[in-house]
């Protein structure tokens, strides 16, 4: 890996990171190390990892583990876990793809960190009541490299609108949206501060957006599709090689707490806010939104429900296997996505033998069968539930 190649494309993707330009120096004969050191945003993906913390899974599994520590951005984390200063973090699902094969970082998807989770909202105040209204405005994304990015341009380019990147002095026509990577911490003062229209991201930034800023769901994307992965859990490919026993005990608590969550929304909202032990750092009710608010009877206008009695999800829900499907449909699909460097590893990249190579199944199947709980969430098949068909309903 070139040093000023992964800079140039890790600030060009994220033009407001506050990240050290250290050398990352992470690399395929690192040494693993004993003690479990957490990466997160604050976002509602981290769950699992903070639940497994808090509720004392990872020391029930003999682990040596750390306070989990915050980052301010996903380059922030990115660069944490390249310089070592994690060993297990919640990943945007495609930034995983990039690492491993635009930059040859030896990093690996160990499970899911949660499905769905994440909407498009749109400001009233500029009076976006439909993806329609969108036309002409300026939308955030949270990282060029996500699902949110990829999900958003299939939406828009449905709906018979064009996502484009246009610097701020540049004019927008009516049937293009500017796209504009902007951290999730900053989404909503943003849209109070009315430099953009509407974002897209995970929770409970879009509850922020509906109680604090007026914010207004367009859509939720696990409505659009079913059920889909967002952040990933992530950790050095070498780690994982030298030391299966501290791999197993990772993925034994993250399971274990991923059914915890799916079965306790109500207490999790209490226990990661600011009422409790404020790993996301915002009021129980607004993690109460988020978590609990669903209601396809409330969000009518517009419509943002499409599938509730069919699909049966929730807002968000917690379910860690990384289902092959899903990532050879990401792989493909990101092909299609425009970012502002798009390296050449997309083009030859084949989707199966990243489904393949990119994801350990082992450790997290492994966890699955003595953990039981996890086959209530919502999409899991009983008779099949490591394999299903990837459904999309713009």
């Amino acid at each position: 890996m070139k040093r000023r190649d992964f800079l140039l494309d890790l600030l060009a993707t994220a033009p407001l990171a506050t990240a050290s330009l250290a050398v990352p120096k992470l690399s395929a004969t690192e040494t693993a190390e004993d003690t479990l050191k957490i990466g997160y945003l604050p976002i509602l993906d981290a769950t699992s990892l903070l639940i497994a913390h808090t509720k004392g899974f990872f020391t029930a599994e003999g682990l040596k583990v750390a306070e989990p520590m915050m980052a301010t951005s996903w380059a922030d984390l990115i660069i944490g876990f390249l310089s070592g200063k994690f060993n297990l973090v919640h990943f945007l699902n495609p930034i995983p793809i990039w690492l491993r094969y635009n930059h040859q970082i030896p990093i690996k998807i160990i499970a899911w960190a949660h499905i769905n989770g994440s909407a498009i909202l749109g400001s009233k105040t500029h009076h976006i009541h439909s993806l329609h209204d969108l036309g002409g405005k300026r939308v955030a994304i949270p990282y060029w490299h996500s699902t949110h990015n990829i999900l958003l341009q299939m939406i828009l380019r449905h709906s018979g609108l064009k996502p484009v990147i246009k610097k701020n002095f540049e004019e927008i026509a009516e049937n293009e949206v500017n796209l504009q990577v902007l951290p999730p911490a900053l989404m909503v003062t943003a849209l109070k501060a009315h430099n953009i229209e509407a974002f897209i991201v995970a929770e409970p930034i879009n509850a922020q957006g509906e109680l604090l800023a007026d914010g207004n769901i367009l859509r939720f994307t696990g409505d659009v599709w079913k059920n889909h992965p967002c952040c990933v859990l992530c950790m050095p490919e070498n780690t994982i090689n030298t030391n299966p026993v501290f791999t197993q005990k990772v993925l034994n608590a993250t399971v274990k707490a991923q059914i915890y969550a799916q079965q306790h929304k109500a207490e999790v909202a209490q226990i990661l806010s600011k009422q409790g032990k404020s790993y996301i750092p915002v009021n129980v009710e607004v993690l109460n939104r988020a978590l609990l608010g669903y209601d396809p009877k409330f969000y009518t206008d517009p419509k943002a429900i499409l599938h509730a009695d069919e699909w049966c999800n929730g807002r968000i829900d917690f379910s860690p296997w990384p289902y092959p499907s899903a990532t050879r449909f990401l792989v493909e699909t990101m092909k299609k996505t425009v970012v502002p460097i798009r390296g050449q590893y997309l083009e030859t990249l084949d989707a199966e033998f990243v489904a393949k190579d990119l994801v350990d199944y082992q450790f997290v199947k492994t966890a699955m069968e003595r953990h039981k709980g996890w086959e209530t969430a919502p999409g899991v098949d009983i008779e099949h539930p490591f394999t299903r068909e990837e459904i999309i309903a713009v």
